[in-house]
């Protein structure tokens, strides 16, 4: 075997290796409102994730970007730029006509199967849940609880209740709301069922809505059905308070309809000073207002998670400080939680983010794309490297000495991932399908995203599999 072939993956190994030691960017978890490393609280890296970290450790990375959809986008543009400067030279290089008339006709048909291929990867990020880095609680008194979380009992949610449950569970959360949009009654039974005692006991899971008035309130600790259809903001407001519910004023940057001022008058219990849901996060103007009005006010700060099934990974817990929490009864835990927010203690609420990249708005994200993928490279820990030299190198190897796999071209092997990028989104698209009968009065997710992914995963089906036709099956016979 001649030496030259290792040459290229020895050097991607080298490269990959030095930006890991040398720019090291440890991954920690930060105390949102100091903005500093909180010690008693660590990341732990999935098993799968590190076996398989080319792939989904990059999608990983870029699912938790701060402007996630957009910076996806900005992906794919940088895919397109690269594809349009490799024709243009290959084009140049090409010195026969019927040679440059063949490679032109193959890239305009290449060019939408590789949109197809990113656009199946993109479906893959936001709505597969991944196996996503794990919080480590090393406190004997902190409990991690999510006050903002949707399903499918949500105008705007892609998930099941028991789905919520299990993917609290993958998290680390001791306990969460869930708080549908303007409607609680299918909350408050699954919360009764929750409390069978042949249902797990962890995470806890409490009844809360979130109640659109003139901003996005977050009503915890409801108890009974009631319609808040209609009302004002303090006719809720009075409403929740008559069943000891707190208070917490959900994303107020986004629209801004009121005053800060209106809702410390109206009685609420403090903001949100982070918000992880997409195109929710606060830019730290709107955070500066936000943290500053609250500490002058005494109004209580926690994090939103905001999350409805699809979207950006867990990166947001509130820890609050609770001895005794495993052997309190559940009405136990729901006042403790519920007190630290309405007596507004801050001291005992700590709002976590799991920090693994600097700092950035969201101008020049075109790019930032590039940054993004260093910065990437800069978090690796010693076995992901590991991973990545091993894929490296196991590449290049099969490529070499497998007479299947060395056949294997570009152009054949583009269309075969096309095909199973397709069947991907069609399967789940047939998915949402069956799940939008038991709940197609409340979701206007599933019709919505089940009828783009049959589109799309039909057309990039159709021209992939003709492609691969007379790519691979034709040239057989």
């Amino acid at each position: 075997m001649k030496k030259k072939i290792w040459i290229f993956p020895l050097v991607v190994s080298v490269v990959v290796a030095l930006i890991t030691l040398v720019f090291h960017y440890t991954v920690h978890i930060e105390n949102a409102l100091t903005l500093q490393p909180e010690a008693a609280f660590g990341v732990q890296s999935n098993m799968w994730r590190t076996v398989f970290e080319p792939v989904l450790g990059v999608l990983l990375y870029f699912n938790r970007a701060f402007y996630a959809v957009k910076e996806s986008t900005m992906v794919l543009y940088w895919l397109i730029a690269l594809f349009v400067v490799y024709t243009l030279v290959k084009s140049f290089l090409l010195k026969d006509k019927k040679q440059l008339k063949r490679f032109l006709i193959s890239q305009l048909v290449n060019l939408p199967i590789l949109v197809g291929i990113w656009f199946a990867l993109f479906v893959v990020m936001i709505f597969i849940p991944l196996p996503n880095d794990r919080i480590v609680n090393k406190t004997s008194d902190c409990v991690l609880v999510t006050t903002h979380s949707h399903t499918e009992f949500s105008h705007d949610g892609l998930i099941s209740q028991k789905g919520l449950l299990k993917w609290h569970q993958r998290n680390g959360f001791d306990a969460f709301f869930i708080t549908e949009h303007n409607n609680h009654n299918h909350s408050l039974e699954f919360v009764n069922q929750h409390l069978n005692p042949n249902l797990p006991g962890e995470p806890v899971v409490f009844c809360g809505e979130e109640f659109s008035g003139s901003n996005h309130l977050s009503l915890l600790g409801l108890k009974t059905g009631f319609s808040t259809k209609g009302l004002s903001d303090s006719a809720v407001v009075a409403k929740a308070r008559s069943e000891g519910a707190a208070i917490i004023v959900n994303h107020w940057f986004d629209g801004e309809h009121k005053t800060l001022e209106y809702y410390r008058n109206l009685d609420a219990d403090g903001f949100e000073i982070e918000n992880t849901a997409e195109d929710k996060r606060y830019n730290r103007e709107g955070y500066n207002r936000i943290k500053t009005f609250c500490e002058n006010n005494g109004l209580i700060m926690n994090g939103g998670l905001d999350f409805h099934g699809y979207g950006s990974a867990c990166t947001l817990w509130n820890a609050f400080q609770i001895p005794g929490w495993k052997s309190m009864d559940y009405r136990a835990k729901e006042e403790s939680i519920l007190n630290i927010i309405k007596f507004r203690q801050q001291e005992k609420l700590k709002v976590l983010l799991l920090n693994d990249r600097p700092y950035y708005e969201r101008e020049n994200l075109f790019l930032h794309t590039i940054i993004s993928l260093f910065n990437y490279f800069r978090t690796l820990n010693f076995w992901q490297v590991v991973s990545w030299i091993f894929w490296i190198f196991l590449f290049v190897f099969l490529r070499n000495k497998t007479a299947f796999v060395n056949k294997l071209s570009c152009l054949k092997v583009l269309p075969v991932f096309g095909i199973a990028g397709a069947l991907f989104m069609i399967s789940l698209a047939l998915v949402y399908v069956l799940r939008v009968q038991d709940v197609e009065d409340f979701t206007e997710i599933y019709p919505e995203y089940y009828r783009l992914l049959l589109m799309a995963g039909s057309s990039l089906l159709v021209i992939s599999g003709l492609t691969a036709y007379f790519r691979i099956l034709r040239q057989k016979k």
